[in-house]
């Protein structure tokens, strides 16, 4: 354990990880986004939060995609995917690495 907070680099790379792990495998949604609807010629735009694990094809039924001819996550959920995945991991690091920094 001593040897994760002695490298940054490594703390980064594992916690973030730790982080991206639950969000990618577990349906939590959590991140804004859109589902766009198509029957026939019509074609709906509804937003709703989306998890990330819809993107690799986990947390849903093949009946829940019935209409469904697409789904995005919007800016903000973007912006929020990349903080919890890269932010609170960088945070970490940089607080290990100034307390690393203290001692010397």
């Amino acid at each position: 354990m001593r040897i994760i907070f002695e490298k940054p680099i490594l703390l980064f790379l594992i916690s973030a990880f730790i982080i991206a792990l639950p969000l990618c495998l577990f349906p939590i949604n959590l991140f804004p986004g859109a589902i766009v609807y198509q029957e026939g010629l019509s074609e709906l735009t509804v937003d709703a939060p989306l998890s990330l694990s819809y993107f690799l094809g986990l947390g849903y039924e093949k009946g829940d995609l019935e209409y469904v001819k697409t789904f995005y996550l919007h800016k903000q959920g973007i912006l929020l995917a990349v903080l919890f995945i890269a932010g609170f991991p960088a945070l970490l690091t940089y607080r290990v690495y100034l307390k690393k920094m203290e001692k010397k």
